[in-house]
């Protein structure tokens, strides 16, 4: 499956969920043509989202209210930002946690989603606080299909890292550039997941655009660390692997999330004590993967 552009509408084109090629007869202008139709996809969530029941005068008096606190942390960012710069001194060895889960409040804030929450499948699971003063990720996968006609694969469980917000609400993406590494130090079940990277593109065409690697799990009672090169993900588009790869823009990483959809119906468990990003010198590679050039009438279609 495969990003199409099309040349014949516009200099930059969104990417198109589907490409009829058919005598299109317009009756208001009397025109026929034959063509590609590129479908504009306004929606970032695909269709997955929920309207918001919140009024929009409740809005604003909320955020009138909020002015005097964001202020502040407005001018605590202008004075960290130039008082420091973590670049300068970064050694070979030098790691930075990302995310720690050792209070309630780091669990908490991570999204979960399930197949059952968007009615295509009956899998279950959740993130919580564990007795080890970690993160658990655990549930219950099902392969069950929903009788409904239209789905005919199931069985995936998710989460994902909160949004990461500036002053006036304003998100804001991770700069991971330093680094060569993903530092993930968990206690699995043997069962294999999906580290996901997503990124913030600007066009409609790379909305849906991630960054994928596989984590294998031991299982037992010992903990592992993952130590996984950024020059290992290879790039996803609605799941659908590309056949143009491209290297993870390191400065661009909206969010992180851990995925189970391995095929197999039954329990699952991950513990998860900290993520954290690691700058190893002796690493050179920028990408495992082939960049070759290609006649672009012919790659990704």
């Amino acid at each position: 499956m495969a990003r199409h552009l099309l040349s014949c509408c516009s200099p930059i084109l969104p990417r198109t969920n589907c490409i009829v090629s058919s005598l299109l007869q317009c009756r208001s202008h009397q025109v026929t043509c034959v063509a590609g139709m590129s479908v504009w996809e306004k929606d970032k969530k695909a269709g997955y989202g929920k309207p918001s029941d919140v009024p929009t005068t409740k809005m604003v008096k909320d955020g009138v209210k909020m002015i005097g606190s964001e202020m502040g942390l407005f001018c605590h960012e202008m004075k960290e930002k130039f008082a420091c710069d973590r670049l300068i001194h970064i050694e070979h060895g030098d790691y930075e946690y990302v995310w720690k889960f050792h209070d309630r409040d780091s669990v908490e804030d991570w999204v979960v989603t399930a197949d059952r929450d968007n009615g295509e499948g009956h899998s279950q699971a959740h993130f919580t606080f564990s007795k080890n003063n970690t993160g658990l990720f655990h549930g219950h996968l099902s392969q069950q299909v929903p009788k409904d006609g239209i789905v005919k694969r199931t069985g995936y469980c998710n989460i994902r890292s909160p949004t990461k917000f500036m002053s006036f609400k304003r998100p804001e993406n991770h700069d991971w550039t330093p680094f060569t590494h993903l530092l993930m130090r968990v206690r699995g079940d043997g069962r294999s997941y999906m580290v996901t990277l997503g990124v913030d593109r600007f066009f409609d065409i790379g909305w849906h655009d991630q960054y994928h690697f596989p984590l294998f799990t031991r299982g037992g009672p010992y903990w592992q660390t993952a130590k996984i090169p950024f020059s290992k993900f290879y790039v996803t588009s609605k799941g659908r692997i590309q056949d143009k790869q491209e290297p993870v823009p390191l400065e661009n990483i909206s969010n992180l999330s851990i995925s189970i959809g391995d095929g197999n119906e039954g329990p699952f468990y991950l513990e998860i004590d900290a993520i954290a990003i690691m700058f190893d010198e002796s690493h050179d590679e920028l990408f495992a993967y082939e960049t070759y050039e290609a006649d672009p009438a012919h790659v990704n279609t």
